[in-house]
């Protein structure tokens, strides 16, 4: 048995990790709003400070690089996925972007667990968008196996104003 007939659970492992991965990008923001939101609230705070740091290290970091191991390891076994068309570099690009993101999701979360930090729940709101607007781009480019200019034009331009009309809410204890 060669390692070709192991490829497809390798790729059930890299959805696994992916899912697992997007969790975390998608919570961990909100954690952040709960944090900034109630810093009011020492005992509830430092709750959300023990859900912060186990959701970034006992789950978004290991998914992350069980991610990346698992991808350069299909791109190893199918090298032929790099030729043609650009969707596999726009692809690599965005997940680059991704980590990017995912690992500012740990600089920030060491900014609140020191209660040293600026920015609002609404930042964090918005800010929580981001990986919704780069998986998107993901999935289209894999889905279809192609890249598209206006596809990630359109997705990018929605999801920018997405970002902008969630950092212009009026907060609730603001509004009249």
């Amino acid at each position: 048995m060669n390692i070709m007939d192991y490829y497809l659970w390798i790729v059930v492992f890299h959805v696994m990790a992916v899912m697992s991965w997007m969790a975390m990008l998608f919570y961990q923001p909100r954690l952040y709003v709960y944090h900034t939101e109630h810093k009011n609230k020492p005992d509830f705070v430092e709750v959300v400070k023990i859900q912060e740091y186990k959701m970034y290290k006992y789950i978004g970091l290991p998914a992350m690089w069980a991610t990346v191991i698992s991808g350069l390891w299909m791109l190893f076994l199918r090298p032929e996925l790099l030729q043609g068309d650009i969707w596999m570099y726009a692809k690599i690009l965005v997940v680059i972007v991704l980590m990017a993101y995912s690992f500012s999701l740990e600089y920030y979360r060491v900014q609140l667990e020191r209660e040293d930090y600026s920015k609002s729940g609404n930042f964090f709101r918005a800010y929580n968008e981001v990986p919704t607007v780069l998986s998107l781009l993901i999935v289209g480019y894999v889905i279809t196996k192609t890249f598209s200019f206006a596809f990630t034009f359109i997705t990018l331009a929605i999801g920018t104003f997405v970002i902008y009309r969630v950092i212009k809410q009026v907060p609730k204890d603001i509004k009249k």
